[in-house]
């Protein structure tokens, strides 16, 4: 419940909303709710929901999902989108 305390956490439906509580899991979640995640929904969908789905993740979220399933930051839509974006120069 702590990572979603902005929801109605009792109404959420976990497969529709799959894609945030992927991303909200490893953004903020300990390793056993990583391995909760993965037993939930598969490693496959994990995966593919990062390769395909999800369009932002800190730097930091980045290269734990790349270290932890081996992936390379360009497999990600989140990373080719972020290198896409043109940065503002300060």
């Amino acid at each position: 419940k702590r990572l979603f305390c902005e929801f109605k956490y009792d109404e959420m439906d976990w497969q529709k909303d799959s894609e945030t509580v992927i991303e909200r899991v490893v953004e903020r979640g300990s390793p056993e709710e990583w391995k909760e995640m993965i037993r939930f929904y598969g490693e496959r969908k994990v995966i593919n929901t990062f390769k395909n789905k999800t369009t932002y993740l800190t730097d930091r979220a980045i290269k734990k999902v790349c270290d932890f399933f081996k992936l390379k930051p360009e497999e990600l839509k989140c990373y080719i989108r972020k290198q896409s974006r043109s940065q503002l120069w300060i």
